[in-house]
């Protein structure tokens, strides 16, 4: 048999077939067709028969059963050989196609938290596209690979893989709406590893490149000529979503660096945008962006003193939820902690605390678990008698050494909220020196609303110390900020400060207009309390477990009080 060369093709040709008759058979009978198919090995038969049986076998584990890594090793083969094999692009190219189309489906690895399987197979999709020569779709690989390793925190990691994507982009030469796509990905990955740390002030020049990037590709027509080398020809997004995303990332900016109305007009163009796509394209991907949009939107209501639209958009936040397990598996420690956010507006301070506790069970994201434990510690000051639970919580996010997270920004909300209690205990030195930290890294990168609430609090210390005129110097700029964020609770509490301050000094007519500005932040805040707290949608705030309620009954009036912010 081995001297006749026509007679592997007829051995090929019948287990071939029999494996073929068994794969459709009704129902099918896998493990007979993988049977018929191994046994061509024991044939010894030639490289184009091995490479091809490879693939047959890859399609058929990968189509028809769990067996992934099986699938992988013989398709793998089946890529190797066949570029041995002159003129062999049919198997060469399907091969390619179906480990594509299997490394997709082990990306779930990062839906699934296994980052490490995740960045281990981003690195053989690169060193594929390497060997293929398309530098293009290596970038992408690379980047992917970059997003995942933030995601990790592995920064020093990160930092080198991204210098070589830099080059990587800047150097290939291409179709140019693919090129600037590519320049849009590097650039949102650089933006989002600046806003992770919290450097408000830092990003500014990236972000304004990655804006006039997405103005490039808004401008540019799809080019008809497809690249010459199949393996280009991969989109990481298509260019509506990347101007959805670059206005995301700018919301995120606005948010951090407390340009509220600003967050408030990218947020009102990307929702927009996003229901025309939604129109058309299911694409998952687009209910996330509206999350995450709504997210930050919905903590711009709670600090512009517009809590009852900010309720309505939690809820809205649940409907998104409810309609997609895996956006609430993502989403539900960030809904808690939005609702927790809310309780304390209303000052619910025991619901506060349930929902802070629930979404720190919820939660590995230790940047989140930072912030959450924040604004648990603030929960616990103003209820006054939490002391043990209270320097539990301070011991694990002090500011001064082992801070868990390398944010800017909330290493110096740790310094506020040290000052808060100090400020509480009455040692006013002690906060004195927490708040101006807090000043010194908020100045440095721009953190508007920071800054706003350490100066009204020192403002406040120096008023009890009876320096008048150093608690003015503070109290003055703190009321400027704050109107021009706006944050409303810094406005009241600005406003009240002023109005003691010029009544001490003897400015009438000065104490007089502070007193009407109070006596408006009141009401509108007062109003808003009430809008809030009469809508069915506050009842959310005693749901601490299982997905979010499908109907939320309607309540008599308010349950809670304003006194406390007045």
């Amino acid at each position: 048999m081995a001297s006749n060369v026509e007679a592997p093709e007829r051995w090929y040709l019948a287990l071939l077939g029999f494996a073929e008759h068994f794969r459709t058979s009704s129902p099918p009978k896998i493990r007979l067709c993988v049977h018929c198919l191994q046994a061509v090995f024991q044939f010894k038969p030639p490289q184009r028969i091995e490479a091809r049986t490879h693939l047959q076998l890859g399609s058929v584990l990968y189509h028809h059963t769990k067996n992934s890594e099986l699938a992988r090793s013989h398709l793998e083969k089946a890529w190797f050989i066949s570029q041995q094999v002159p003129q062999f692009e049919d198997v060469k190219f399907e091969a390619a196609s179906i480990l594509s189309e299997l490394f997709c489906q082990q990306q779930l690895h990062t839906l699934e938290k296994d980052l490490v399987s995740a960045c281990d197979l981003l690195g053989v999709g690169a060193e594929y596209a390497r060997v293929v020569g398309s530098e293009y779709t290596r970038a992408l690989f690379l980047l992917s690979k970059g997003m995942l390793l933030l995601m990790e925190r592995k920064l020093g990691e990160v930092h080198p893989l991204l210098t070589l994507c830099g080059t990587i982009v800047e150097n290939w030469q291409g179709n140019p709406i693919q090129k600037e796509s590519l320049r849009v990905f590097f650039l949102v990955l650089q933006v989002t590893h600046y806003l992770d740390a919290g450097q408000v002030k830092s990003v500014k020049p990236c972000l304004k490149q990655l804006q006039q990037c997405i103005q490039t590709i808004s401008t540019l027509h799809d080019d008809e000529i497809l690249p010459s080398n199949p393996a280009d020809l991969f989109h990481w997004l298509p260019k509506e979503h990347m101007c959805v995303l670059v206005y995301l990332v700018t919301v995120m900016h606005s948010m951090q660096a407390g340009y509220l109305e600003k967050a408030q007009k990218y947020t009102d163009k990307a929702l927009m945008q996003l229901e025309k796509l939604k129109m058309l394209d299911c694409s998952p991907i687009l209910s996330t962006f509206q999350v995450i949009l709504l997210e930050h939107i919905i903590m711009c209501r709670l600090v512009t003193g517009h809590k009852a639209t900010a309720l309505q958009e939690i809820s809205q936040v649940c409907q998104l939820c409810q309609q997609s397990p895996r956006l609430f598996t993502n989403h539900a420690a960030q809904l808690h902690t939005l609702l927790g956010l809310y309780c304390i507006s209303v000052n619910c301070m025991d619901n506060a605390e349930a929902q802070f506790t629930t979404a720190l069970r919820l939660t590995t994201h230790q940047e989140l678990w930072t912030y959450i434990v924040t604004n648990l510690a603030s929960v616990y000051i103003r209820e006054g008698n939490r002391h043990q639970e209270l320097y539990s919580l301070l011991e694990r996010i002090n500011p001064d050494h082992n801070f868990p997270v390398s944010s800017h920004c909330l290493r110096a909300a740790a310094f506020y909220i040290r000052g808060l209690l100090s400020f509480f205990q009455g040692r006013y030195n002690e906060a004195k020196r927490f708040l101006r930290e807090t000043l010194k890294m908020s100045n440095a990168e721009d953190l508007n609303r920071l800054t706003a609430c350490s100066l009204v609090l020192l403002g406040h210390i120096f008023y009890v110390l009876g320096n008048h005129r150093e608690s003015n110097n503070m109290v003055v700029p703190a009321m400027q900020l704050a109107s021009k964020i706006p944050d409303m609770s810094v406005q009241l509490w600005s406003s009240a400060l002023l109005k003691d301050l010029n009544k001490a000094l003897g400015n009438t007519m000065d104490a007089h207009e502070a007193a009407q500005m109070h006596q408006n932040f009141s009401q509108q805040l007062l109003q808003d309390h009430i809008a809030a707290c009469s809508l069915p949608e506050h009842n959310l705030i005693s749901w601490t477990d299982g997905p979010p309620p499908v109907q939320i009954q309607a309540q008599n009036g308010p349950t809670t009080s304003l006194a406390s912010l007045l």
